[in-house]
């Protein structure tokens, strides 16, 4: 199993992360189209090629084609999209907050999944990209949709333990090469 070699990799004094990538994959409560698209999407986040090459072929066997598409796609939005919105919140001139964007963003309308998976996926990447405003923007979507504050939690806690095992495993790369 891809997940037991990627815990395999952690080093010694990361222990808590392999313990906690055990618990939050292992151990989660998500339906397992909701996990495995939060972890495909969130592993494509990291910028990682350890930790997408490790979790890759695992979450293609547990989603539908249309799934694995859309947490892809989850992924790829949200690297533009947190981009843009974090810049348009950090700086100083309201103006910019006025401006229509002007970028396209149709597969948010239709992503080919439930809405309320893909907007997971997307609160999930926008936590590793750090964007408040998609943050609350997706937060607020699934609220409204029904969904509860621990479902919402697992998808950041997910992102955040994948990419802190990504940049230890890639710093351990450079240090031992």
């Amino acid at each position: 199993m891809a997940l037991d070699e990627l815990k395999s990799a952690i080093p010694d004094y990361a222990k808590d992360l392999k313990l906690n990538l055990g618990s939050v994959i292992g151990n989660s409560d998500l339906p397992q189209q909701q996990l495995w698209g939060t972890v495909l999407s969130c592993a494509i986040a990291t910028r990682s090629p350890i930790v997408l090459r490790e979790l890759e072929p695992e979450a293609k066997a547990n989603l539908s084609p249309e799934a694995y598409t859309a947490a892809k796609a989850a992924a790829a939005i949200m690297a533009m999209n947190n981009v843009y919105y974090r810049t348009r919140h950090l700086l100083s001139d309201p103006e910019y907050g006025t401006m229509r964007a002007g970028l396209r963003m149709n597969v948010i309308g239709n992503p080919g999944v439930e809405k309320v998976d893909f907007e997971l996926w997307s609160l999930a990447v926008s936590a590793i990209n750090g964007c408040g405003m998609c943050l609350d923007s997706h937060e607020q979507v699934l609220r409204k949709a029904g969904v509860d504050r621990e479902t919402i939690q697992e998808a950041f806690k997910i992102a955040s333990v994948l990419q802190a095992v990504g940049a230890t495993l890639e710093a351990e790369a450079v240090l031992a090469g």
